[in-house]
């Protein structure tokens, strides 16, 4: 006889768990700040959320002799013992046909390998793939764990007289993202200078070859040619000065995307928990959790384009 339901769940089940959202929707809704504006303090205690105070500067929780530790470092140092775990119990005992979590971290690195060479071809994607899924990861994994539910404001530390989150999220860090944009502009130059040499390198900034043409052709008494590539070298110099504050600019947009996206998303999500607690935040913990996603690739597909085209030689197109 075949069984009825949906997604292998009887009927019963499912209008149980129906339900139960409903009535903690309800009760989320009492005891939200909607709820409390319209009908008094009448709902449970235990949903109550306090007003969010969102800080921009991290909070400092302890010290290790005279070096303050921020809310946000510590959340950082667990990102990288949880990589370096599930890395280290992934891989210890590799099997030819993975299984478990070795298949998943082979999957996850196979896809970003894949996602490299794509965009880079295949010997530059397997340079660029250490520095692209290194960002990726770490982007990533910071994200998704200050969802946990003991992030924000869920633990308090009294500091100064002043209530400290223990734990928030790296990603919100203007220093991480700003650290984060710095280690990617680096790793661009580092390539660039490696594959068309210092020289080569700094003429995509500094372009001066057609201003001396236009000088040679003046004393050679080619004045209208001389006038015409002077123009045009003026011009070229002038693309030079903007290519070079472009290469600047990255890391100011770099480190300030990631930070006002991931700063956006975590006052969006202690905002809907106060108006209405529970199951309301639900939906908002889930576009999070994507677009955690988003950015992290963002951050890193950035960083691979644009060591791709800084490999590239002047007048190159890829």
């Amino acid at each position: 006889m075949r069984k009825r339901g949906c997604l292998g769940c009887s009927f019963p089940l499912i209008i149980g768990i129906g339900i139960i959202l409903v009535v903690l929707t309800i009760l989320g809704f009492i005891s939200g700040s909607i709820g409390r504006s319209i009908f008094g303090d009448i709902g449970p205690s235990w949903l109550r959320v306090p007003n969010p105070e969102p800080q921009l500067p991290p909070g400092v929780i302890f010290h290790i002799g005279g070096f303050g530790v921020t809310n946000t470092m510590l959340t950082a140092w667990i990102s990288i013992l949880l990589i370096i775990g599930l890395s280290f119990f992934a891989f210890r005992r590799p099997k030819m046909v993975p299984s478990g979590l070795q298949a998943v971290m082979e999957y996850v690195f196979g896809s970003l390998l894949d996602f490299c060479q794509s965009v880079a071809g295949e010997k530059n994607g397997r340079r660029f793939f250490p520095v692209v899924s290194t960002i990726f990861i770490f982007v990533l994994v910071n994200a998704w764990i200050s969802l946990l539910p003991f992030y924000g404001d869920a633990i308090l530390r009294h500091i100064n007289g002043s209530e400290v989150p223990v734990f928030r999220g790296a990603n919100t860090d203007l220093n991480l993202t700003l650290a984060l944009a710095l280690f990617s502009f680096i790793c661009i130059e580092f390539y660039g200078i490696k594959d068309l040499g210092l020289a080569g390198y700094l003429s995509k900034f500094i372009r001066v070859r057609q201003i001396k043409q236009g000088i040679v052709q003046l004393f050679k008494g080619k004045v209208k040619s001389a006038l015409g590539t002077l123009f045009f070298g003026a011009i070229d110099f002038i693309v030079g000065l903007l290519e070079t504050l472009s290469e600047f600019i990255r890391i100011v947009s770099f480190s300030f995307r990631l930070f006002g996206n991931m700063l956006a998303g975590e006052i969006l999500l202690l905002v809907t928990a106060f108006l209405i607690p529970m199951v309301f935040a639900i939906p908002f913990y889930g576009l999070e959790f994507l677009f955690s996603f988003v950015q992290a690739l963002i951050f890193g597909g950035l960083t691979l384009v644009f060591m791709t085209v800084a490999v590239s030689g002047h007048g190159e197109d890829h």
